[in-house]
C-alpha cells in the first residue's frame, strides 16, 4: 500500500515517498520518513515490512558510512547500488530474508544523476523513472506519457503532482502527504511536503 517514486532529469533526481506507517489496516502515524541518507548525494528509499525496512536500510547506511571512514572517500552511486543488491541477495538466501522494496537515487560526478529500482528478490535495474507500490499500476502510464529525458525540474514536480492526484482519485488507500527531495551536484535538497488533492475529472 506504500508508494515510492523517482524521476531522473538531465542534472537532478526527484524522489518522493508517502509518509504513512501502518499495521494491517490501521494507520499508526502520518509523518514516517522512508528516506535514508547514504551519503551527501545518495538517498535510499525503502518500503516493505515495518521492521525490515528500518533494519535493512540502516545496515546499508552504516556500512556505506563505514566505507568512507576507512577509505577517505564515498562509494559511487553504482557501487552503492550493487553493494545494496548483494546484501539483499545474501539475506534472501538465508533464514532471515528482508521483505523490502527499494529505490536508490543520487548524483555521481562522472555518471550524473541516476535512479536504481530494486525489489525484494534483489532484482536491480537502472531506469529513467521508477515506482514501487500498488500505486505503480495507476501512475506508470502517466510517466510513460509525459516523461522526457530533458524534463526540467519544475516540469518534474508538476508530473509528480499529476501522479499523486491520480492516486487520490483511484487508490483505495488514502495517502495524505508525501516527502519530496531533489538530488543534484550540490547535494540533497528537501522540498515542501506535497498534500495532493483529488482532481475534479
Amino acid at each position: 500500500m506504500e508508494y515510492l517514486i523517482g524521476i531522473q532529469g538531465p542534472y537532478y533526481i526527484l524522489v518522493a515517498s508517502d509518509r504513512i506507517a501502518s499495521s494491517n489496516t490501521i494507520q499508526m502515524k502520518d509523518d514516517h520518513d522512508k528516506m535514508f541518507k547514504m551519503s551527501e548525494k545518495i538517498l535510499l528509499l525503502c518500503v516493505g515490512e515495518a521492521g525490515d525496512t528500518v533494519q535493512f536500510a540502516e545496515c546499508i547506511q552504516k556500512n556505506v558510512q563505514l566505507y568512507k571512514m576507512r577509505n577517505g572517500y564515498e562509494l559511487s552511486l553504482t557501487a552503492a547500488a550493487n553493494f545494496t543488491r548483494q546484501n539483499l541477495a545474501d539475506y534472501l538466501r538465508s533464514r532471515t530474508p528482508y521483505h523490502v522494496n527499494l529505490l536508490l537515487a543520487g548524483y555521481d560526478e562522472h555518471e550524473g544523476p541516476s535512479v536504481y529500482y530494486m525489489d525484494y528478490v534483489a532484482a536491480l535495474a537502472k531506469a529513467p523513472f521508477a515506482v514501487h507500490g500498488y500505486g505503480a499500476f495507476l501512475t506508470l502510464s502517466i510517466l510513460d506519457r509525459y516523461y522526457k529525458p530533458s524534463i526540467m525540474c519544475e516540469e518534474a514536480v508538476e508530473l509528480l503532482k499529476k501522479c499523486l492526484e491520480e492516486l487520490q482519485m483511484h487508490f483505495i488507500l488514502h495517502l495524505p502527504s508525501f516527502s519530496v527531495q531533489i538530488i543534484d551536484k550540490d547535494g540533497i535538497h528537501e522540498l515542501d511536503t506535497i498534500l495532493p488533492s483529488k482532481r475534479s475529472s
